[in-house]
């Protein structure tokens, strides 16, 4: 799986960025199902940066951010990026020892009358039921 967080740095800004997405990878790179990290610049714009990582799955990705270093390094760095998806299930890859095509594991829960998927990339277990609600005398 891959994360792909886009940024928009101002240019006086980019030395003290760069360290710091430097630390926000070396915290990734200590988690469990890490496969590799990149953080790069626009060559036409130097505002724009991009980090991606590659993950040996979405759990890994989502557990890696509850970790004491991943929260102090990467957290801020990632709030930081523009308001977009980013998280991405790799569909094709090419390279040294990667699957040349990979079925998607949403389109498989979609399938018709599979459950909807949830968010969190889990099958929803349908609707949550409905507990009553008492009479307040107006107070909710």
């Amino acid at each position: 799986m891959l994360v792909v967080a886009r940024f928009v740095v101002a240019d006086e800004e980019g030395e003290a960025f760069l360290a710091s997405a430097r630390d926000a990878v070396a915290a990734f790179a200590a988690q469990p199902g890490y496969l590799g990290g990149r953080l790069g610049r626009a060559a036409d714009d130097p505002t724009a940066w991009v980090l991606t990582l590659e993950w040996s799955g979405v759990g890994a990705y989502r557990r890696s951010l509850s970790a004491y270093g991943v929260r102090m390094a990467a957290t801020p760095l990632l709030g930081r990026a523009t308001n977009e998806p980013t998280a991405y299930e790799v569909l094709y890859a090419d390279g040294p020892g990667a699957p040349a095509t990979r079925p998607s594991g949403r389109a498989a829960a979609q399938e018709p009358g599979a459950p909807p998927i949830h968010p969190s990339g889990r099958a929803a277990e349908g609707p949550a039921e409905r507990q009553p609600v008492e009479e307040t005398g107006g107070i909710a």
